[in-house]
């Protein structure tokens, strides 16, 4: 790996600005928007699923199928898999990060949490990755702009989380507290994901998904006993929606967009996600948020782009 990522990155965004036209930069920020859109509904999916559907066979459910799409869809693509053993382990690290912990952690957490608070409390992922990477691979400068992003941040997670906690003595803290952690494990995997440079933007999407699910049948079989279920045809709709629309497309969206806006850029779709995932759920789920709620999606959504949107000068110093 290149010992200053930063630096690397920044002359390789250099090398894309030079070489990308118009129409490129604009099919970018469509899929930007695709991207939010897709993983903005994926939380009223979800809502929808576990109402019938276990948590964990859920998550099950979604990874093999959205695997098994990916990897159709590569055979068709002639695109083969790697056979490193070390790529695949790095496949391991990335499926417990991006989808065996947080999918499962979210999935838990929905059966009580609604789904535009679920929204709200994981698009601070950007702010969990900017601390990451400063406190550990130390990269990133603390400005004021993103020191005023982690704090506004932060604060909109603690208006969500803090008023309802105090209040019920912990029944929502656990679960909120559940999709926070899966934050945390989201901005690891989008620092951990930048490893995958040079692959097919469907190879790491494939094949984390399919070691996810490798991981996760077994216990679903294990603890659900999947064939005793009797989900409904709208948690099983919501389930080919979640896994098709939401994981599979979403992923293949989201590693091509690791390549060509960047880390950075590509985290901005978390907070465009933010409006739609609570728009979604307010509108098809028949949801609302309390004041201290909207309180804290203005200040998630300041935070986050704070610390996303870059200045022109900040633009001229990268390259």
């Amino acid at each position: 790996m290149d010992p200053d990522p930063l630096h690397g990155e920044n002359e390789l965004a250099q090398t894309r600005t030079t070489a990308t036209s118009e129409p490129n930069a604009f099919l970018d920020l469509t899929l930007l928007l695709t991207l939010s859109t897709l993983w903005g509904a994926s939380y009223t999916f979800i809502k929808i699923g576990v109402a019938t559907i276990p948590p964990l066979t859920l998550i099950a459910a979604r990874t093999l199928i959205a695997g098994s799409v990916l990897l159709l869809w590569m055979r068709v693509q002639r695109i083969s898999m790697p056979r490193d053993p070390a790529v695949w382990r790095r496949f391991f690290v990335q499926a417990l990060l991006n989808s065996v912990v947080p999918f499962t952690l979210i999935a838990w957490a929905e059966r009580s949490v609604d789904a535009g608070l679920a929204t709200i409390l994981n698009s601070a992922s950007p702010v969990m990755a900017f601390l990451g990477t400063w406190l550990i691979t130390r990269h990133e400068p603390m400005t004021v702009r993103k020191s005023f992003g982690v704090v506004s941040g932060l604060a909109g997670i603690c208006l969500v989380v803090g008023v309802s906690a105090f209040g019920g003595l912990g029944q929502q803290l656990v679960p909120q507290l559940a999709i926070v952690t899966a934050t945390v494990c989201y901005a690891a995997a989008a620092i951990y994901g930048r490893s995958f440079a040079g692959l097919s933007p469907a190879v790491p999407a494939a094949g984390s998904l399919i070691v996810g699910a490798t991981l996760l049948v077994p216990a679903s079989l294990l603890v659900d006993r999947p064939w005793t279920l009797h989900p409904s045809g709208q948690s099983l709709m919501a389930l080919a929606a979640l896994a098709l629309f939401s994981t599979a497309i979403a992923f293949v969206i989201y590693f091509r967009l690791v390549q060509t806006l960047g880390s950075v850029g590509t985290t901005a779709q978390a907070y465009l996600r933010v409006p739609i995932g609570v728009a979604i759920s307010v509108v098809f789920l028949g949801e609302s948020l309390s004041t201290s709620a909207w309180l804290g999606l203005g200040c998630v959504v300041a935070g986050v782009a704070a610390m996303t949107i870059r200045t022109s000068a900040e633009s001229r110093s990268a390259t």
